[in-house]
């Protein structure tokens, strides 16, 4: 079979030389041969359908590391893939749609209708935590073994008192990072033994108190409105918040409909 040059295979492909060698440092597409003195890369056209692939996917903004692991599956399942990573992408535009909205009415002097938020007490209650700074698109490979971990592995509080929750220490997007803290309700009598079981993780104590929630709905997972209404409804009822923004997650997203709740915001209050 004749190998292509790097120049002949990129034409081909409809790829810059520059990208393909990208792709190759990120052993996405990597050359069948380098020539060990020049370094030059030749290409098979057998590859050809995986760089169309590439290039077409990156058309959808998909990040490259997901566009590898797609690749890497079998066709059935990359298709799969490819249809839960769209879906994402519908809903994050869903949601800048209503960001959009929001603005525009502020801009104008109109008031938006966002959540209904509800306030309710707590008992006093000792957490295991662990830290970390991280963008907004890294808080599920974070996040999601804790929850998986201590979802009955300790002695926890009954009802909403007992889930465990992200704290959110400053902000987070997509662009920067934040320091988001993963929160594991214990038992108060319990603290000490199970703390000895997980040394990485930090004791803390939270005394009993108020905190202002809100219930989001599978389909507005990728809104921030849900913040937005907490910061109103504090202005509005000249509330003061005491402490950081927590995140309570319920259920897992995959298994319930667009119209589920799967998680709260919730703030405590002074």
């Amino acid at each position: 079979m004749d190998l292509l040059t790097i120049g002949a295979f990129a034409r081909l492909a409809h790829l810059s030389p520059k990208a393909l060698r990208l792709y190759d440092r990120l052993a996405l597409l990597s050359p069948i041969r380098v020539d060990p003195e020049t370094g030059y890369r030749w290409y098979s056209p057998d590859q050809l359908g995986r760089a169309r692939r590439v290039a077409l996917m990156r058309r959808l903004d998909m990040p490259l590391a997901r566009i590898s692991q797609v690749l890497d599956l079998a066709p059935a399942d990359a298709a799969a893939a490819l249809a839960a990573y769209w879906y994402e992408q519908e809903q994050g535009i869903a949601a800048k749609r209503e960001l959009v909205g929001f603005l525009i009415n502020q801009l104008n002097g109109k008031r938006t209708t966002m959540y209904e938020v509800l306030v309710r007490e707590l008992p006093a209650r000792a957490l295991l935590t662990i830290g970390k700074h991280l963008t907004a698109d890294q808080i599920g490979e974070f996040a999601g073994p804790l929850f998986g971990r201590f979802g009955g592995a300790v002695p926890r509080p009954d009802g909403i008192a007992g889930a465990p929750f992200l704290r959110y220490h400053g902000e987070v997007t997509e662009d920067s990072d934040g320091p988001v803290e993963f929160c594991c309700p214990v038992d108060p009598s319990e603290i000490g033994e199970v703390a000895g079981r997980f040394p990485e993780m930090k004791a803390d104590n939270e005394p009993a108190g108020r905190e202002a929630y809100i219930r989001v709905p599978k389909s507005d997972m990728w809104t921030s409105l849900g913040f937005e209404s907490l910061r109103q409804w504090l202005t509005d009822n000249n509330e003061k918040p005491a402490g950081e923004v927590r995140q309570i997650f319920l259920t897992d997203p995959a298994t319930v409909g667009d119209d589920e709740i799967v998680f709260q915001l919730s703030v405590p209050l002074g």
